[in-house]
């Protein structure tokens, strides 16, 4: 059987149909030159000859268990539990049935549900959803339901979230007509007429922004207040709901996720009970059955586009339920004892660095404390110029934002990165300032 079974007869009144006399017809734009490009492949390799190839082509990489790594921008290196791995990877979680079909995925969806559980306690917020497909996205989405919700076509963002969202959510807008408007200080002089304000903590240059009062100036406006959170950050500064947050979104791949070349990722997504029934994405409830046990299936499915199509809460139904589960184990395994213990390594590794690196000639910070694991610095070389010779020295070095601010670098520390990596850094730099 072949894989598309059309019969001959098929074919042809296809093509009749769209006015063409074959399937040849169908490729006329492309030039004839370019239709069957020669493929210079080399010679077939046998099965152990093909894994020494890809091992030494693995070995090209600057991979972050062979080269100290102080770059982070949204991918972070956290220590991950071995259990994390061990229990996503049994059968019936890596191929897991799809929860849409209650009776046969209770596993599933109690995964999901303790997901979703361990969301709230972390943001403060009442209830959240089964996870988006990154943080980019779920910011994205939270500014869709604001504005569902205000009935405002206008969105203001942060001068101090992360850039690539701010063009995630751009993308969003524009399809729907929104206008997607910067906020360069907080708070915003005037937020008559806007949907929401969007920000980071910490900030996508590694600063704790001033958010304690932030909420009553939005809601005085009549606006809701949207925060990007770091969720290691959970570990140790004040959760969005805590400061008036009405939905919280954020990047969890910090949990038990590992950097994998920029994905799978996890968006986060949280809100206030009262806009439940305007958030995007699959919701999993808890329940009893007809003989009163427990059990577990979704819910408010009638926000979805399967059901209600144009006038769905999102055009994006699925999630990305194993890389939820590896966020569920992983802060189960090392508790709220442990997050505040890997949060404050994180606080202060970064303060470590900073300061002995500022005390260098030719550095000095961007931006006045307080931050977190991130900071910014103000370098004399040029940040690229920087991380070219670091790298020949087995260090990944920060991110250049040169093109952000003036001489930019900005670096990140987790608890991963040990005292000698930092140290073995500043002495790297100290030889370049020479």
């Amino acid at each position: 059987m072949t894989y598309i079974p059309n019969t001959q007869a098929d074919r042809q009144a296809m093509l009749a149909d769209i006015g063409v006399g074959s399937v040849e017809d169908l490729f006329n734009d492309i030039p004839e030159a370019r239709r069957r490009p020669v493929l210079r492949l080399p010679p077939a390799l046998s099965e152990m000859e093909l894994l020494a190839e890809m091992r030494s082509l693995s070995q090209a990489n600057a991979d972050l268990e062979s080269y100290s790594c102080f770059l982070g921008a949204g991918a972070y290196r956290h220590f991950i539990p071995s259990v994390v791995g061990q229990i996503i990877s049994r059968g019936e979680f890596y191929t897991s049935y799809t929860p849409y079909q209650a009776e046969v995925s209770q596993g599933t969806l109690q995964t999901m549900f303790e997901f979703q559980s361990l969301v709230c306690e972390l943001t403060g917020m009442d209830v959240a959803n089964a996870s988006h497909y990154d943080g980019a996205a779920a910011l994205a989405e939270a500014a869709l339901m604001a504005v569902r919700i205000t009935g405002r076509a206008r969105v203001a963002v942060s001068a101090g979230v992360h850039p690539e969202y701010r063009a995630t959510l751009e993308t969003y807008a524009w399809g729907q007509g929104l206008s997607v408007e910067t906020a360069p200080a907080l708070p915003p002089q005037d937020l008559s007429g806007y949907a929401c304000l969007i920000v980071q903590q910490p900030d996508f240059f590694g600063r704790l922004e001033e958010v304690e009062r932030l909420a009553d100036t939005v809601h005085q406006a009549g606006a809701l207040l949207v925060a990007s959170a770091d969720p290691i950050s959970l570990g140790l500064i004040k959760p969005p709901g805590a400061y008036g947050a009405d939905i919280v979104v954020g990047e969890g791949q910090p949990l038990g996720i590992p950097v994998s070349f920029g994905g799978p990722y996890l968006g986060l997504f949280a809100c206030r009970q009262e806009y439940v029934r305007q958030m995007p994405g699959r919701i999993v409830g808890e329940t009893v059955d007809g003989h009163g046990r427990r059990g577990y299936t979704l819910t408010l499915q009638a926000r979805e586009q399967h059901i209600r199509r144009e006038r769905a809460t999102s055009n994006i139904c699925t999630n990305q339920a194993l890389a939820a589960l590896a966020a569920t184990v992983y802060l189960a395994a090392i508790g709220k004892e442990g997050l505040c213990r890997v949060a404050s390594l994180c606080y202060h590794k970064a303060h470590y660095a900073a300061s002995r690196i500022c005390a260098l000639p030719g550095f000095s910070m961007a931006f006045d404390p307080p931050f977190f694991k991130e900071f910014t610095l103000r370098s004399a070389t040029p940040p690229s110029e920087l991380n070219r010779r670091l790298l020949e020295k087995r260090i990944i070095g920060g991110l250049d934002i040169s093109h952000l601010v003036e001489g930019g670098w900005l670096l990140c520390l987790t608890e991963m990165n040990t005292r000698a990596e930092i140290d073995r850094l500043v002495e790297a730099l100290a030889e370049m300032a020479k």
